[in-house]
């Protein structure tokens, strides 16, 4: 048989978030927030703050996260063609966003635990200075933000409608790392404010406290969307009910076996298996499933009514 009809009948596999702005973006908040970590952390060692300190490290954490979605981005991108991966490299960028809701559950369970060590133990501080730091913090995290919110819009309004959101999970959890370390410099320049002109330093816990709860429920948000992506979680209930509904008022078919799975953020494969006393070709099939947009990948096996195995039948079948 020609090359050529062969790579008709060959599936696609690459079913990764490709995203080159995305990354390139993301790779420049990572490079700023570097910077200004490490100015940060020298700064508080020459002069003696250990509020620069603390802010220089907080920041390494989020430095780690973007580490973290840049690899995801080049090692998905390196290995989409790699056919040690079944479906490619989908969820390596959703692998990624998991990994940085981690990371962010992690500094708002150091965020809270400090928090509430300063409620009973309150210690004197140096509200010029840590107000500078707060300051400095916030602006970088301003540009960060600017930086990523333009790209994770402008990609997410190209995607093919679906009922999930944000698909590049990667790009949107290093957005809301940007927005959580924003988030809790905005705070904690309200709580400095507050102390310095009211005396109310015991707004500087609470606010510490409030920012870890928000950034709580951000991280379990991010970590709802990745979750199911990674355990191969089905497709709603309505969606199957109508893929099944589609094949069985076809003729005689029977539908026995019918598994819908995640194979990346925006893909899902499917594999039906289906009983009929009148076997068709897969192009018969391939038109019953075609307004089903969702599905990338689709396996059919048909077995003829009273009889063995009549044949194995599959096609790919990708959104437009």
């Amino acid at each position: 048989m020609p090359t050529e009809s062969l790579d008709n009948w060959r599936h696609r596999h690459d079913f990764a978030v490709h995203n080159p702005q995305g990354e390139r973006r993301t790779f420049y908040v990572l490079i700023l927030t570097a910077i200004t970590m490490v100015i940060e952390i020298i700064a508080g060692t020459v002069y003696g703050s250990m509020a620069l300190l603390a802010d220089g490290w907080h920041m390494s954490t989020h430095v780690a996260a973007f580490l973290i979605a840049t690899f995801a981005y080049r090692y998905a991108r390196a290995h989409a063609d790699n056919p040690a991966y079944a479906f490619g490299t989908g969820k390596v960028n959703v692998l990624g966003g998991f990994a940085s809701a981690v990371a962010l559950a992690v500094v708002a369970l150091m965020m809270l635990i400090e928090s509430l060590e300063r409620v009973v133990n309150p210690t004197a501080i140096a509200f010029n200075e840590a107000i500078a730091v707060a300051s400095l913090g916030l602006a970088v995290n301003v540009i960060s933000a600017l930086l990523l919110k333009h790209d994770h819009h402008h990609h997410h309004g190209h995607e093919h409608h679906d009922h999930d959101h944000h698909h590049d999970h990667n790009l949107r959890a290093a957005y809301i790392h940007v927005l959580a370390d924003a988030l809790t410099s905005l705070l904690a320049i309200m709580a400095l404010l507050s102390g310095k002109y009211f005396g109310w330093a015991w707004m500087d816990p609470i606010m510490g406290i409030v920012g870890a709860i928000i950034i709580t429920r951000w991280s379990w948000g991010l970590l709802m969307q990745t979750s199911p992506v990674l355990l191969d979680a089905s497709i709603d209930a309505d969606y199957l009910a109508d893929i099944r509904q589609a094949i069985e008022h076809d003729a005689d078919n029977q539908v026995t076996d019918l598994h819908i799975w995640r194979v990346s953020a925006n893909h899902y494969a499917a594999i039906i298996a289906l009983v009929t006393r009148q076997p068709r070709a897969s192009g018969h099939y391939r038109e019953l499933l075609a307004d089903f947009h969702r599905l990338s990948h689709v396996t059919i096996e048909v077995h003829q009514h009273g009889n063995e195995v009549k044949g194995r039948e599959s096609q790919g079948q990708h959104s437009p």
